[in-house]
């Protein structure tokens, strides 16, 4: 990355990766049959930068994208959304990437997924082109192993800004398993190895058991022992979290189970829990409101039909990351539970609904 480093307020949170123009679809289908598609933005990392900035984070995403059109939308909705792009780099050269999908028709088929990212902007990223001054200064330092598999060289730069030096920020690494995207099969050893050089990591059962060969959370912590936290999701089921304590092999543990939701878009819920979690880590939250805010994120992903949703306002989420263990568990969140009118969106009845009328 050429030019100066970014000026200003030093960000909580530093998210590097890729983003792209994403296509959603006009109605459900195959993709050989939708007529036509509506243009947003996607991104694992862009994603969680977005939700940490709708929670009120400074947050910085560096990352390249083409000197195009659709370069030119990424960056003005990132901005958009309250995140410094001031370290995005306009690459002359190649494009940025973009992807089509699909959503579940009413058979209940699974939904497509099609990639343009091949030679992307992104895929340039080197340890030579972005500058840590990118990155120093921030608290968080937001990475995935998506970044990983884009090339030899964005590889390296994760493992350039993964190493240990005295002024690092905290590392979060999600491990962001895509099968489609690690041709060479390294996967396992590579995500593994990133992952033991981060303070703090969420991983899914589901990606680790096709990982490592196991999905069980105290298996994956026996893998996983260095990071100071690591995130054990299991699905929609619940959430567990390990923080080491001081003394060596001891760890707290908690587990949260997951509302219930009623799902329009199983798409993007991964980096709002991320959000979520990291935005209670800032704030200096318990472990539950931590995990409960990450679920309460992903919610509001799972209830729309993009990528990305806002999360709910900051008073309305630490009342119900507040509520009692019994309350908790029968929380019904269903599409529009994040609206802002004051007067009746979180109306609780029996089965503790949270609703927009």
């Amino acid at each position: 990355m050429s030019g100066p480093a970014p000026v200003g307020a030093a960000p909580d949170v530093v998210c590097l990766g890729e983003s792209m123009v994403t296509f959603l679809p006009s109605r459900p289908g195959r993709l050989a049959d939708v007529p036509s598609f509506t243009r947003a933005i996607g991104g694992a990392e862009s994603n969680v930068a977005c939700g940490l900035a709708a929670a009120g984070h400074r947050v910085r995403w560096v990352g390249r994208v083409g000197r195009d059109g659709f370069g030119d939308h990424l960056v003005d909705a990132l901005a958009g959304y309250g995140v410094d792009v001031s370290a995005v780099v306009r690459d002359p050269h190649r494009p940025t990437g973009v992807y089509f999908r699909t959503d579940e028709d009413r058979a209940g088929d699974a939904h497509e997924v099609v990639y343009y990212r091949a030679g992307s902007a992104a895929s340039a990223m080197s340890p030579a082109t972005v500058p840590y001054d990118a990155v120093a200064g921030a608290r968080i330092l937001h990475l995935t192993g998506i970044t990983a598999a884009l090339s030899a060289d964005c590889l390296a730069l994760v493992r350039e800004l993964t190493a240990p030096r005295p002024d690092r920020p905290l590392v979060s690494f999600d491990v962001n398993h895509r099968p489609t995207l690690w041709r060479s099969g390294r996967a396992p050893e590579v995500l593994l190895a990133l992952a033991r050089r981060a303070d703090l990591v969420f991983v899914g059962a589901d990606e680790a058991e096709r990982l490592w060969g196991t999905g069980d959370p105290a298996a994956v912590r026996a893998l996983l022992a260095e990071p100071e936290v690591l995130v054990v999701k299991r699905g929609g089921a619940e959430a567990v979290a390990f923080r080491r304590r001081v003394a060596p092999g001891r760890d707290d543990v908690t587990a949260v189970p997951a509302p219930r939701v009623e799902v329009v878009a199983p798409v993007g819920a991964g980096d709002a829990f991320a959000a979520g979690f990291l935005s209670a880590t800032l704030r200096g939250l318990d472990a539950t409101a931590r995990l409960r805010h990450g679920h309460l994120a992903a919610a509001a992903a799972l209830t729309v039909p993009g990528d990305f949703a806002a999360p709910p306002r900051r008073d309305r989420a630490d009342r119900l990351a507040a509520l009692d263990g019994a309350a908790w568990g029968t929380l019904h969140l269903g599409p529009g539970w994040t609206g802002d009118d004051q007067e009746g969106p979180d109306r609780t009845g029996d089965d503790q609904e949270v609703r927009t009328p």
